[in-house]
């Protein structure tokens, strides 16, 4: 019996080891713009970071090495003007629809950002990031989504839900 054991956890053992995908290398500048010259062969660096475009939005990501974080950001509008309603939807998505993404203000400006630990992110994750925010940034004023999934438990689905019953309604007139 002891010895059926021992011969299931070594073979479970082999296969968990073939199995396991090859860890990423850590996320440093070098391999950042890599990843963002392969998105846009047009990038350019710039200080700490790269501009960028995605879906014909500009971007920026700037990496600080030193606090070992990285920020990519598109600007949205003069945060000048905000209502409190504004404000509390851009809440309201932050929480369940714009996912990794988040809505900030910083400088006098609106912008949509995907804030991140630089030495963990992983190529997906960059990507999927960088998708998120310019979608939350796209949809700004309307459904204020990362574009994937929503995350649930908040306001954004009944939200979102209103608009189709409403256009639903309207196109029953039709």
């Amino acid at each position: 019996m002891i010895r059926l054991a021992l011969m299931l956890i070594f073979l479970a053992g082999s296969l968990a080891a073939q199995e396991a995908p090859e860890a990423e290398p850590p996320m440093d500048y070098e391999r950042l713009g890599k990843i963002i010259f392969a998105l846009d062969p047009e990038a350019q660096p710039s200080g700490p970071g790269f501009q960028l475009t995605v879906s014909d939005v500009p971007m920026l990501v700037i990496t600080d090495t030193n606090a070992d974080r990285m920020r990519a950001m598109v600007p949205i509008r003069s945060a000048e003007g905000l209502t409190a309603e504004d404000m509390q939807r851009m809440m309201q998505a932050n929480f369940d629809s714009a996912l990794d993404a988040r809505y900030a203000i910083a400088n006098g400006m609106l912008w949509a950002a995907f804030i991140h630990p630089l030495s963990p992110l992983e190529k997906d994750q960059l990507i999927s990031g960088l998708a998120q925010t310019v979608n939350i940034a796209k949809t700004y004023g309307s459904l204020y989504s990362g574009g994937a999934q929503q995350f649930g438990g908040g306001d954004s689905g009944n939200l979102q839900r209103e608009l189709i019953e409403e256009l639903l309604k309207k196109g029953e007139e039709i």
